[in-house]
């Protein structure tokens, strides 16, 4: 539920920013690989998803949303300057996947102290941990790959149906 809700407010917000239905879309695909990191984080590190869990998974979407952002915007840019949608999307995702990376992995770097918390209070900052290191971690080995593709094929599709009307 928490996943949905933080889904759907990243979704609306992006939405209005981009004036657009589609290109939010390819901007917060990157946001079910981010979950699905968390989700093997909490098995791999045997916590159990709990408050503190939920809690990283909303942090992910903040997180993954703005890597979805970063490649998206850089596309769009690139497009308006008259490159072709292939080579508007590859272009943006190459030129940005340094800058992702080197925050990608601060980010999960910083936080690694938390998988390796003792004393009290060491089971929430395993679960939070868990989830955050791990869904980060999968989102930006895999969606910095394939947020491109996820731009290029809403705007096909945004194309072949604006031209139809």
């Amino acid at each position: 539920v928490v996943f949905v809700m933080a889904l759907l407010v990243a979704f609306l917000v992006l939405a209005a920013q981009y004036e657009s239905w589609t290109s939010p879309v390819a901007a917060v695909m990157g946001l079910p690989v981010a979950l699905l990191g968390a989700m093997l984080g909490c098995h791999v590190m045997g916590t159990p998803v709990s408050i503190y869990t939920q809690i990283g998974i909303i942090l992910l979407v903040a997180l993954s949303a703005k890597n979805g952002i970063l490649i998206v915007e850089f596309a769009r840019d690139f497009r308006a300057q008259g490159n072709s949608i292939r080579d508007a999307a590859f272009q943006a995702g190459h030129i940005r996947l340094r800058p992702i990376l080197m925050t990608s992995l601060a980010f999960v770097f910083g936080v690694m102290p938390l998988l390796f918390a003792t004393g009290a209070g060491a089971g929430s900052r395993i679960a939070l941990g868990a989830a955050v290191v791990f869904g980060m971690a999968l989102n930006t080995l895999l969606a910095t790959v394939y947020i491109p593709n996820f731009y290029e094929l809403m705007q096909k599709l945004q194309e072949k149906f604006s031209k139809k009307q």
